[in-house]
């Protein structure tokens, strides 16, 4: 009883000094030091106001820059439903998702050598001995046949001292972040290209209104000018002018009818669908949706948070920083645990006898002294990396700013340009009126009237693309500003 309990003792006391050596080992792989330098935000220079501000603006509070579904300000039922549809199907944002799952997958690859390794095995195997004879052909030793049982674990853990692993998982985790803010990105371009898309379909749809309404007024004109011809009041020369600019009116709209549907087209492809797809949907004409007066503009520093691209560009930056001191520690030994426990027996009966039993544990280490410089050059290589990434996100921030500033600008001439061609409509309907009323009463020629029919069905059109512009404007500026990400859940992470 005495011997046995020694025994019992002594499988404790190894049990326990091995617990306490996995416990410090996990201690110090998790507090050793960490090379490499640590990862800082960049602070860019941004202006602390815009150097562009639309007319009547003023500067907005916190709530009312949420961008998340700015689409929402055209108060259109159509281009809503088109925009939440789009963010269900459409096959880039799909992509960038897939992205997504890719950097969380790669992300817990990289976690997982932080801790140990398990494998278990087994194996069987049966082996012949030969027999051998001495020199009189006397048999001194008979063949054998022996069969080998073997099944147990083997266990490795390598221990992070010099944080070469956490850095890998840093990176790993920067990565994710940056496809998060990639599948952010492309969600920011799919709305803005919806809703543009959208409105221009309006408009076209509008500019073909426009054009048959005054197909038909230089019809009537023309016959007009044909009854006068016919009773000698008119040339034949202004027959032939009223004629040709029907025809010249008449030659756009199939122009016109094909761009609109080709904006039809493109939209369908946007929801994941064939081009074909919305043709019933949106064929009909509808007005195009009115751009509301006031413009979201905030302050220049808001972009640093709330643009997709700068956030992604950040990202890189923080994963370019790891990746040095993941090449770093290299230039440092590793330490691992290994061990392994079974059991082996030439019978399948003892297998699992106690006596049948085996184990082995110690440390080990390695440490690369020479490699003829590719330790350093890696080294060098990630800190070029690291620079390359910060220069790209100077230039991502610089990028942005001008999107903005551009988006103010052309907003801000737009609308002077809308107002003086809504002008220009007044004016030249009148001159219609006029010129028509005076060639029936004789007192100008026809060339009058055409010129008139003319310079209003121009500016009719203008008009109607500066509607267009403004709202396709105001996209732009929504997309610049970085806005619709956030309708997404939280749940990419």
């Amino acid at each position: 009883m005495l011997r046995g309990d020694n025994g019992d003792s002594l499988r404790r006391m190894r049990a326990c000094n091995l617990a306490l050596l996995a416990g410090f080992c996990l201690v110090l792989s998790v507090t050793g030091c960490t090379v490499g330098p640590d990862f800082r935000s960049p602070e860019p220079l941004v202006p602390a106001a815009w150097a562009g501000v639309l007319a009547g603006t003023r500067p907005l509070t916190p709530a009312e820059t949420d961008l998340a579904r700015w689409w929402s300000v055209f108060d259109d039922p159509i281009l809503t439903s088109l925009v939440e549809r789009a963010v269900v199907s459409n096959l880039d944002l799909k992509q960038a998702e897939s992205g997504v799952r890719q950097a969380r997958a790669s992300r817990g690859i990289a976690a997982s050598g932080l801790g140990p390794s398990i494998d278990a095995g087994g194996s069987f195997q049966r082996s012949r001995s030969p027999g051998f004879a001495g020199r009189e052909g006397v048999i001194r030793g008979d063949a054998s046949t022996t069969n080998l049982y073997q099944t147990g674990f083997d266990a490795g853990w390598e221990l992070d001292i010099f944080g070469g692993l956490r850095r890998s998982v840093e990176a790993a985790e920067a990565d994710l972040l940056a496809a998060v803010e990639t599948r952010r990105d492309v969600l920011v371009t799919l709305t803005a290209e919806v809703a543009r898309n959208y409105v221009e379909l309006r408009a076209f749809q509008q500019r073909i209104d426009i054009a048959r309404r005054n197909l038909r007024a230089q019809q009537d004109s023309a016959r007009l000018t044909r009854l006068r011809f016919e009773a000698g009041f008119a040339s034949g020369l202004d027959v032939a002018n009223a004629d040709a600019q029907v025809a010249t009116t008449a030659s756009q709209i199939p122009l016109l009818e094909a761009s609109a549907q080709q904006s039809i087209y493109i939209l369908g492809v946007l929801l994941g669908h064939e081009p074909a797809a919305l043709l019933q949907e949106l064929s009909p004409a509808e007005d195009i949706p009115a751009a509301p007066p006031l413009a979201p503009v905030g302050i220049p520093s808001d972009l640093l948070r709330r643009r997709p691209d700068i956030r992604r560009a950040e990202a890189e930056i923080h994963g370019a920083t790891a990746r040095i001191g993941v090449a770093t520690a290299d230039l440092f030994p590793k330490f691992s645990l290994t061990g392994s426990m079974g059991f082996q027996s030439s019978t399948s009966s003892s297998l699992f006898d106690w006596i049948s039993h085996f184990w082995s544990f110690g440390p080990s280490a390695t440490w690369r002294i020479f490699d003829t410089g590719k330790t350093l050059s890696n080294i060098e290589l990630q800190k070029a990396l690291e620079e390359q990434s910060v220069i790209a996100y100077r230039q991502t921030v610089l990028t942005a700013l001008q999107e903005v500033e551009n988006a103010l600008v052309v907003s801000t001439k737009e609308q002077e340009h809308r107002e003086a061609l809504k002008d220009s409509v007044v004016a030249n309907r009148k001159a219609v009126e006029l010129a028509r009323q005076l060639y029936v009463e004789g007192q100008t020629d026809f060339l009058s009237v055409l010129e008139a029919q003319r310079s209003l069905f121009a500016t009719e059109d203008a008009l109607t693309q500066s509607n267009g512009t403004l709202a396709t404007n105001l996209i732009a500026l929504y997309k610049a500003l970085g806005g619709g990400w956030r309708t997404t859940s939280e749940s990419e992470r």
